[in-house]
């Protein structure tokens, strides 16, 4: 990066740090460590709910989604909106009446300590290491493109948000996430209208939007069937949206500690409400256009040489491999054809052929031709690179986004962009270390602790195990590396393994009164076992279901497995439940 780039990068970061620590002032007990003293107003909630859900995935991986499968992702968030209402008809209410400091206090009072436990341990299992994937993934990205080492990369990127995050708690995590939002918008909104910007100069928005319709980039609705019929393990459709959405969102925002800790947050029962209302009528037109700047970076490329592999440290791989001869040839052919494809698109741009005219229709056809051997060729580069001799990185589809960022943006932007990246994390991580904290003092050591512990002595604990998941949370990132074909799927499959058997103990608990802990209990764990067996089966292509039908399976299966244990079982194993 160039001079400018470095100081705008450690001017915001520094800035952020500084301002967390600030605003981090609070009264030294639990609840002002880790609810600001119920003191939010609902704007603040909304931005924090926000902040804790886009981490630097988000906008490291979405745009490359767009870029390789199309919009379709969006269809993802399409079950959220109707998980808001549900929440705050439902869950928001009786988390407030109960002044409770995590979402799994209530489980004991519905049903006992063991469900409690459980459930508080599922949460800290599957938070503890979709964090630690939250700090790799971009310290990946950013060590191969920039060159800097992959050990103190994770340790910059998760070890100076420790600082504010320790110090200030939760209040620090909203007022920084409150203004990192501001920033990261205002950074993507620049990198998008530069996209458009650095079009040529006979090609305008419409047009770079015309371009990624004719490539199917444009997909924001698909059904999910084919020849065949439904296709199950179709990842992104409306189906799966819509209803493996819904349970993936009710689960995350209702019973994930991360999430249920902003909105209790709130100064009343009624700006939680809202804070959640309006998450659910912003997040899909903000994900939307996220997705929509990878499309017109798609479009970007069908005019200049488009890179043969965007992650270029694994070419350098290559390079010094068995593959080097092959890797020449290979390269100098897709130069060939890249030079082919800008000197039409530069045609089409120029003259603005009419479709259907027969000049347009050989144009298309050399260009479909084009399209078909990029392909080949990427697809030859990720075979060398899964060779066991070469075990490289294989996945390009997050680096496509930066690789742009890098190569194109100008001096001083590309630092924002990187800021940018930074900030997303750090928003998400902030509030995942609060929320491991607060669950593991909360649901563990007060819980089961003989001593009496003051005021004072519980704030310094909690400052210590923020710390300590903290250093856990960089420890997973240093481990983590090659985690899937993109990291912001890689992060909603390991969610998806957890969150639909968490939601199923929550939904039993609000709405089957007469079943009990011991039942609900075991239900949760034979589930939870057929959930990660699934999954296995799944990845060695045994079975054929997509992530998002696992939150279905892991939420229903507890409820129907409750229900049929509840008939069988002796009345003595499924005493009726408490009063909340």
């Amino acid at each position: 990066m160039s001079s400018p780039d470095w100081i705008v990068l450690i001017v915001t970061l520094v800035g952020i740090i500084a301002y967390g620590m600030r605003k981090g002032s609070v009264n030294k007990n639990l609840d002002g460590y880790f609810l600001s003293d119920r003191s939010v107003p609902w704007y603040m909630v909304l931005l924090s709910i926000m902040g804790t859900q886009a981490s630097a995935v988000t906008f490291l991986s979405a745009p490359g989604q767009a870029y390789t499968d199309g919009m379709r992702f969006v269809q993802y968030y399409f079950g959220l909106p109707l998980a808001m209402v549900v929440l705050c008809i439902t869950f928001v209410p009786v988390f407030r009446r109960l002044k409770i400091y995590t979402a799994y206090e209530f489980l004991e009072k519905r049903f006992d300590l063991k469900t409690r436990t459980l459930t508080s341990f599922l949460f800290l299992l599957q938070r503890g290491l979709s964090t630690g994937i939250s700090i790799s993934a971009p310290a990946i990205i950013l060590s191969s493109l920039l060159g800097w080492d992959i050990f103190w990369t994770n340790i910059f990127m998760g070890g100076l948000l420790i600082v504010y995050t320790v110090t200030g708690g939760a209040k620090a995590v909203a007022y920084t996430q409150q203004l990192q939002l501001i920033i990261i918008f205002a950074g993507m909104i620049i990198a998008g209208y530069m996209v458009v910007h650095l079009m040529p100069a006979n090609v305008d928005f419409f047009d770079a939007l015309h371009v990624g319709g004719k490539a199917g980039k444009l997909n924001v609705i698909t059904t999910g069937m084919d020849k065949n019929g439904f296709n199950w393990n179709d990842r992104y459709n409306m189906w799966s949206g819509v209803i493996g959405g819904f349970f993936l969102a009710l689960s995350y925002f209702g019973t994930d500690q991360s999430q249920v800790g902003r909105y209790l947050t709130a100064r009343s029962d009624s700006e939680s409400k809202l804070g959640l209302l309006m998450n659910g009528l912003v997040k899909v037109p903000m994900q939307f256009l996220i997705l929509l700047v990878g499309v017109l970076v798609f479009a970007f490329y069908q005019f200049v040489h488009e890179p043969i592999f965007f992650n270029q440290s694994q070419l350098v791989l290559l390079e010094h491999s068995k593959y080097k001869d092959s890797l020449v040839s290979l390269k100098n052919a897709y130069e060939a054809d890249q030079q082919k494809k800008v000197d039409l698109m530069g045609v089409l741009a120029k003259s603005k052929l009419q479709e259907g005219s027969s000049r347009y229709t050989e144009m298309q056809s050399v260009l479909q031709s084009i399209e078909q051997k990029k392909e080949y060729y990427r697809g030859t580069i990720k075979r060398w690179l899964n060779d066991n001799q070469v075990r490289g990185d294989s996945n390009d589809t997050n680096y496509i986004f930066i690789r742009f960022v890098v190569d194109y943006l100008p001096k001083g932007l590309v630092g924002l962009l990187i800021a940018v990246i930074f900030l997303a994390a750090w928003g998400s991580i902030a509030a995942a270390l609060n929320s491991l904290a607060s669950s593991t003092i909360v649901d563990f050591h007060k819980r089961f602790s003989k001593n009496d512990l003051t005021e004072e002595r519980e704030y310094k604990l909690s400052q210590r195990y923020t710390l300590l998941w903290g250093i856990f949370c960089v420890v997973v990132a240093q481990l983590a590396y090659n985690i899937g074909n993109s990291l912001i799927e890689a992060v909603n499959v390991l969610g998806s393994l957890f969150y639909g058997v968490i939601l199923g103990i929550f939904l039993v608990a609000f709405y089957m009164k007469k079943i009990g802990g011991t039942v609900v209990f075991i239900s949760a764990l034979l589930v939870e076992s057929l959930v990660i067996t699934i999954h296995i089966l799944n990845q060695k292509g045994i079975v054929n279901l997509s992530f998002l039908w696992l939150n279905v399976v892991g939420a229903l299966g507890v409820i129907l497995l409750s229900a049929t244990l509840a008939i069988f079982l002796k009345p003595g194993l499924n005493k009726k439940s408490g009063q909340y």
